[in-house]
């Protein structure tokens, strides 16, 4: 187990205001360290109509940019799991950036889409690593200082994500779209640098102690890592002109994968996905609901700003300066999800963060219809808030809905589920632009976090019936 102290420490440590300042001084040192990570989120959305250009592709292909990084990102996230549950997350973080640095340079490089993705992936995997190293490194501190630095995480991440679309189009105005798929290998000397300068704050932070965890599941991790992608490659096989027989064998493939994991369940209660976390009450919920406001988001990032460009009839650089507005939301989002939390309930917020995702993807769908700029930049600015607390609310919910020796493995799980949903948001709606136009795909992604708020809601009231 990591980072996970007794009941008795936590509950003397929860009115200490050391550990307050702990939390937001942890927080702030995360904050910084994933900013480059989720920069590379929105910077390369701004430039896909030039990459489809410039590389001969359709620009629905160009989705799996966006989807092949999120892909990885979820499939990495249950091995980055436990990795932190034996390890701890300090040493997860630093390998995670190397690698988000390795796979950069490669996508920067790459002369063919085909590359670019395969670049994409590389860097994916390393942000899933690092974004469990972040997300489960408070999990160490109480309640209160643990949500002000989640907290602080997700503004960050949020308001990164939003002002990527600016730093895309300054990047790709600068020096051209390369360099905008080069830029997250910053992300590992700020991680270095910020390892320095914050020792004292990471000092403070309990650490690890060893987990009771087993030989890792090799089938199983296969099987989940194969159904995801299947779930993904399925959605995009109008945009990319797969052939017949390869959709079958994908379809096999993730039919199969169903098959495995559900005899895993049964025969490996402690494998790759362990049966007592996964039969955690609410925990399937909670990442479903994460998971789907996260398809909303990215399926939002996907289109808004090629339409923001058509609208205003300017480059990159200036359809990332009009969205930056949606940053500023982010940010309020960060200031106040703790309080909000506080009041009203992590599982409230959670539907209304869903329910405000599914409006936002809805919204962008609208100035198709002639209803103006200005809306599409509010609808992609309501989605931010959904993205930026999400992540913080799910992975808060995680150490009390599981016992203390499972919290990183299921944080690890159903930070899979959330990212998985920012896989398939841009898939499905590349997928769907050629059947059904902006406004249908959109309203099929809006779908799922309007789902996910009938779930939350379902099982809110379970909860009070029992």
């Amino acid at each position: 187990m990591t980072d996970a102290p007794c009941v008795t420490t936590a509950a003397a440590a929860e009115a200490s205001p050391d550990a307050e300042q702990t939390g937001a001084r942890l927080g702030l040192l995360l904050g910084i360290a994933v900013l480059p990570l989720f920069v590379s989120v929105g910077a390369p959305s701004v430039t896909l109509p030039e990459v489809a250009t410039a590389l001969g592709v359709p620009f629905g292909a160009t989705a799996w940019i966006l989807a092949g990084w999120s892909l990885t990102s979820a499939a990495t996230m249950p091995l980055a799991g436990r990795w932190a549950a034996r390890r701890g997350s300090r040493g997860l973080l630093v390998a995670g950036m190397a690698v988000v640095a390795a796979g950069s340079v490669v996508a920067a490089l790459a002369p063919t889409l085909a590359l670019v993705v395969v670049g994409r992936l590389i860097g994916g995997a390393g942000a899933g690593a690092a974004t469990i190293g972040a997300f489960t490194l408070p999990g160490a501190l109480p309640a209160r200082a643990r949500l002000r630095a989640l907290g602080a995480v997700a503004a960050a991440a949020g308001t990164a994500s939003a002002l990527g679309t600016l730093v895309g189009g300054a990047l790709d105005a600068w020096a051209g779209w390369r360099v905008v798929l080069a830029f997250p290998a910053v992300a590992l000397p700020v991680l270095l640098l910020l390892g320095v300068l914050g020792r004292r704050t990471l000092r403070a932070v309990p650490g690890p102690r060893d987990a009771e965890l087993g030989r890792t599941d090799v089938v199983g991790a296969a099987a989940l890592t194969t159904l995801a992608a299947a779930a993904v490659v399925l959605l995009q096989t109008r945009a990319v002109g797969l052939s017949t027989g390869t959709v079958g064998l994908v379809a096999v493939a993730g039919l199969v994968a169903v098959v495995v994991v559900r005899r895993r369940l049964r025969t490996r209660p402690d494998g790759f996905v362990p049966r007592r976390v996964v039969a955690a009450p609410g925990l399937v919920v909670a990442g479903a609901a994460g998971g789907a406001v996260f398809a909303g988001y990215y399926g939002v990032l996907f289109v808004a700003p090629s339409l923001v460009e058509h609208a205003v009839g300017g480059g990159s650089l200036v359809a990332g300066a009009v969205l930056v507005p949606a940053a500023a939301c982010a940010v309020l989002t960060g200031r106040v999800l703790g309080p909000v939390v506080r009041r009203a309930g992590a599982w409230q917020v959670l539907g209304g963060l869903a329910a405000l995702t599914a409006l936002g993807a809805v919204l962008v769908a609208v100035p198709v219809a002639g209803a103006g700029v200005v809306v599409t930049v509010a609808g992609t600015a309501v989605t931010v808030v959904g993205f930026a607390g999400a992540q913080a609310v799910v992975t808060g919910l995680v150490p009390d809905l599981v016992a203390a020796d499972d919290t990183t493995v299921a944080a690890g799980l159903v930070n899979f589920v959330v990212f998985e949903g920012g896989a398939v948001g841009p898939a499905a709606v590349g997928g769907l632009l050629g059947v059904v136009g902006v406004p249908g795909a959109l309203g099929a992604v809006a779908l799922l976090p309007a789902v996910a708020v009938v779930a939350v809601v379902v099982r809110n009231r379970r909860v009070a019936a029992s």
